[in-house]
């Protein structure tokens, strides 16, 4: 059954993207449980698989049904739009045991034989220390598992909300929500959000708006179904998840490097979804020094278009940029 989401009057107004650490992080430990999702991230899952091995996720897993209810309390939609992890974890911790219990109790209902096994009676015996636990386990996986590919993660997480931030002003709601994906639906003549997931969920924004939150673990899916008191949140997959664990170099055909120069012609190809200086610098191992001359001169020479996005510059090909790259790709 689908989820319905109703708007208010005021809640297209109070739209926000919005990108969470904690929310990859639990997505990423979703993946190393789900064999179907793991296909899309095998340059990640070889790098992380010797580290991984010393994390034991049972407890966090168990609280992760297939279908139904997970944990809001354990990833409650980010406060900010560009979350801190630190931050998210420190919630986590402050969250009321009495909602944490509740929270637990559901999730592991929905899980046939859960709440009966040793893990689950131990995270329901008590709830205030089993938060305390599953918070420190999210914390290792974090510092194992997405700590260390954060930069290239929220780079790609910010060419997205840059893009959908874009579109949302060209073309209003509704367009925005058609091409989020292909599970969104609006009614506009109720003023609701539909989205086609697993589960049914029904909940009036009452002038809360809603967060959309650009995930690279949940891909090819969407995930909604946040309760109060917790924020109207769906994520979504981020565009772009094709080209993420593909090292830049290694898609510069050399064509291009020799009408360019190699580095140039790195900084280009990297360009897939927009980024900034230092996001490239990290994927393309040079120093931003270089990549800010490099972009600069593909700029000057109308391959490269550039705006302000909160404290930093991204850049993106103009399609003049776009046609060298591609055409230099199916050359070679």
């Amino acid at each position: 059954m689908p989820y319905h989401l109703h708007f208010g009057e005021a809640d297209p107004l109070r739209i926000r993207f919005a990108i969470s650490p904690l929310w990859e992080t639990q997505s990423a430990v979703r993946v190393l449980a789900r064999p179907g999702q793991q296909k899309y991230h095998l340059p990640w899952l070889r790098r992380i698989a010797k580290a991984a091995r010393g994390l034991d996720l049972a407890p966090l897993q168990l609280l992760m049904p297939l279908r139904g209810h997970s944990p809001d309390c354990l990833y409650p939609p980010p406060l900010r739009p560009s979350g801190d992890f630190a931050e998210e974890i420190a919630a986590v911790r402050a969250t009321d045991p009495a909602v944490a219990a509740a929270d637990f109790a559901r999730a592991l209902a929905d899980t046939p034989g859960a709440a009966g096994s040793a893990e689950g009676r131990r995270i329901l015996a008590d709830p205030a220390a089993s938060l305390a636990r599953l918070a420190d386990l999210l914390e290792r996986a974090w510092a194992v598992l997405v700590e260390p590919e954060w930069p290239r993660l929220r780079a790609l997480l910010e060419a997205d909300v840059a893009y959908h931030s874009r579109r949302l002003a060209e073309g209003g709601l509704e367009r925005l929500l058609d091409e989020l994906h292909p599970a969104f639906g609006w009614s506009e003549e109720t003023g609701t959000l539909v989205v086609d997931y697993r589960g049914e969920h029904v909940r009036a924004l009452d002038g809360q708006g809603l967060v959309l939150l650009p995930s690279v673990f949940i891909w090819p899916e969407v995930v909604s179904g946040f309760d109060p008191p917790w924020q109207p949140t769906v994520a979504y997959p981020a565009r772009g998840i094709g080209g993420l664990w593909t090292e830049p170099r290694e898609r510069t055909p050399d064509a291009l490097a020799r009408l360019l120069g190699r580095a140039r012609a790195d900084v280009l190809c990297a360009l897939d979804e927009p980024a900034g200086t230092s996001a490239l610098a990290h994927r393309l191992g040079l120093a931003p020094s270089s990549v800010s001359a490099h972009l600069s001169v593909l700029r000057a020479a109308g391959l490269l278009t550039s705006r302000r996005y909160g404290h930093q510059v991204l850049y993106e090909r103009t399609p003049l940029g776009i046609a060298l790259a591609v055409s230099q790709q199916d050359d070679d």
